[in-house]
């Protein structure tokens, strides 16, 4: 299977859910509008979801990983990504995403450019994709550093 290099931005037009790549569509328009609520629909509502992402540790159920999110949306940072290099596993009861997330953040006059290692798993909720897990890497420990700070607002 060939990586796919065109990126899902968020911007491309939105239509059937039930799709696994219209899921990851919808996960990057939320994400990139800073959209809670698309958020809250693309995400399983149980307690069986995890998040383990470069803000630090794992987060498990909606309630947990939905402060991280807001804590970005409402953040001084500006935080962009698209999901880029990706394939998509599917079966029929779920469907995974391997690849890269290429963007950026911006603090004040600094823009850092992001590069994360990112896979999502969905699984298959009254016949629409929900995200149940969601793990993203940065490699340069640097750059890790940089961004914590500029979301979390910690000194690097």
């Amino acid at each position: 299977m060939q990586p796919i290099q065109k990126a899902i931005t968020g911007k491309e037009e939105q239509a059937d859910l039930s799709t696994a790549y219209q899921s990851l569509v919808q996960f990057y328009c939320a994400f990139n509008s800073g959209d809670i609520k698309m958020m809250s629909e693309n995400w399983w509502q149980s307690d069986d979801i995890a998040m383990d992402n470069p803000l630090g540790g794992i987060k498990r159920g909606w309630e947990e990983i939905h402060t991280v999110y807001e804590r970005i949306f409402n953040g001084p940072a500006e935080v962009y990504v698209e999901y880029f290099d990706y394939t998509i596993h599917e079966t029929a009861e779920m469907f995974y995403a391997v690849g890269r997330e290429r963007g950026y953040f911006r603090l004040g006059g600094e823009k850092i450019t992001l590069a994360i290692r990112t896979s999502r798993i969905f699984r298959k909720v009254n016949s629409r994709w929900k995200q149940a897990h969601h793990h993203g890497s940065i490699e340069d420990p640097q750059l890790l550093a940089k961004y914590q700070a500029a979301v979390l607002g910690k000194q690097p």
